[in-house]
């Protein structure tokens, strides 16, 4: 349950896009996603180079939205008293670990991989592409107190009284944070990387 450190060079993309991070924005302006208005949503598997890596793309996203949250119904069933702490256990622990497995590979892949040859098509990709590595090291660090309060919520289910509820609580409350977070994320990352591989076609990516 414990995902990588930061490092100091992830650390100077936050501060370096500080006024765009993930946590202050509402989504991305014009000149970041530039490709956005030439490509919209409704018709991007019309068009004729929405390939397989598009599809992929945003097959790993949707799955990442109901991995997220079919790990917060979990722990409502719980808040609400609809399971015991044994059925919560058993239901909460493989969900929210395969949930930072996949998370983690996902960025993993794009950090090392994909990014870098988005940045290569086009200059005016560097800074949306920058800025989506910012948001991953915010991410994470904020996954990192996901993990902790997760760690707490199962310790506190062998605790006497209401202290399961209280800790449950208590992660619900960051875990939702950090899932507007993540699906702020996912949406700029689509408006990126979708109309891009369209303007482009997927072959400059393979």
């Amino acid at each position: 349950m414990q995902p990588p450190g930061v490092s100091q060079e992830d650390q100077g993309i936050v501060e370096q896009h500080g006024g765009l991070g993930l946590a202050q924005r509402s989504g991305l302006d014009d000149g970041i996603a530039y490709l956005r208005a030439a490509y919209p949503q409704p018709d991007w598997r019309a068009h004729r180079n929405f390939g397989q890596l598009a599809e992929f793309w945003l097959n790993v996203h949707s799955a990442l939205r109901g991995e997220a949250a079919d790990v917060a119904q979990v722990v409502d069933a719980f808040r609400g008293g609809k399971v015991d702490a044994a059925g919560f256990q058993r239901g909460f622990v493989p969900r929210f670990n395969g949930f930072l497995r996949h998370l983690d590979q996902h960025h993993r892949i794009e950090d090392a991989a994909y990014f870098p040859k988005f940045r290569a098509l086009d200059q005016r990709m560097i800074v949306g592409f920058d800025l989506l590595e910012g948001d991953h090291v915010l991410i994470h660090q904020r996954l990192v107190a996901t993990v902790d309060a997760a760690r707490a919520l199962l310790l506190a289910l062998s605790s006497p009284g209401d202290a399961a509820l209280r800790a449950a609580d208590a992660y619900a409350t960051g875990a939702d944070e950090f899932a507007d977070l993540l699906r702020r994320h996912l949406a700029d990352e689509e408006e990126l990387v979708i109309p891009a591989l369209l303007e482009h076609g997927e072959r400059p990516l393979l």
